[in-house]
Formats: C-alpha cells, structure tokens, sequence
C-alpha cells in the first residue's frame, strides 16, 4: 500500500510540474512558446480557458500532493514494533554427542556443560585484584 500511494504521489508531482510550467506569466511562460506567435492552446481552447484548466489542475494537484504526503508520512512513522533477538524463538539445537552422564544424576537430565574452557580454573567468588590508580598531577 506504501509503495501505491508513493508511486500516486510521484505522478502527482510530475502533474503538478507540468500544470505549473505550461502556465502564462507575466512574459508569456512556457504555454506561449508552443507553437510559435499564436499558441496551440489558443487556437483549441482559448487562452483563458487554458489558463483556467491549467490553474484549476495545479491547484488540485497541488492539494493531492500535499494529502499523499501527509498520509505518507503517518504510513511511515507507524511501521512495525521493535523486535528483540531473545523474543524469537530458537529451532532445534543441532545434534551433539552425547556426554556420559554421571552416576548420581536422575534418570533424563542433560549432562553439566561447563562453562570455562578447558584447562582454566573457575572463579571461586574471590575478586581479582584492582589495577592500581595514580592520581593525576595538579597544576
């Protein structure tokens, strides 16, 4: 639906361009130039006539852009929620092999996986020592 009315509203805009430049100024415009001394939109219509439609498409043109683009910019604040990693749910954990399950443990129970890697020691709850700090010089 976004990707409509964007499309809408780009025509519009080129609509609206088109009504504008072909519309007489104070030195003739651009509606004047066709066709040499006597213009085509005055030899089929009139020239006030064609002012008229002319001022009467880039006024509704005009205002239709301006309502896409309000309706555009609503469409586009209100886009999804943000989505957090850890509310997705997880597949099926790829299959491992199967460590040897200890002798106390209840009949069932995945095996203790543990969570250094191997061949360094655990923290034991003591913290390690703080990084000494040198106060900084005054002036």
């Amino acid at each position: 639906m976004y990707t409509f009315l964007f499309v809408l509203l780009i025509l519009d805009a080129l609509v609206l361009i088109a009504a504008i430049l072909l519309q007489s100024g104070k030195g003739g415009g651009l509606a004047a130039s066709f066709g040499g001394a006597s213009s085509a939109a005055e030899s089929v219509i009139g020239s006030r006539q064609a002012g008229n439609l002319l001022t009467k498409t880039s006024w509704w043109a005009g205002g239709i852009f301006v309502g896409l683009a309000f309706i555009l910019q609503l469409a586009g604040s209100r886009g999804r929620t943000p989505e957090s990693v850890l509310d997705r749910s997880f597949g099926t954990a790829p299959a491992t092999q199967a460590a040897p399950a200890s002798p106390n443990a209840p009949a069932g129970a995945a095996p203790a996986v543990p969570l250094t890697p191997a061949g360094q020691q655990p923290a034991t709850g003591t913290k390690a020592p703080a990084a000494p700090t040198t106060p900084a010089p005054r002036p």
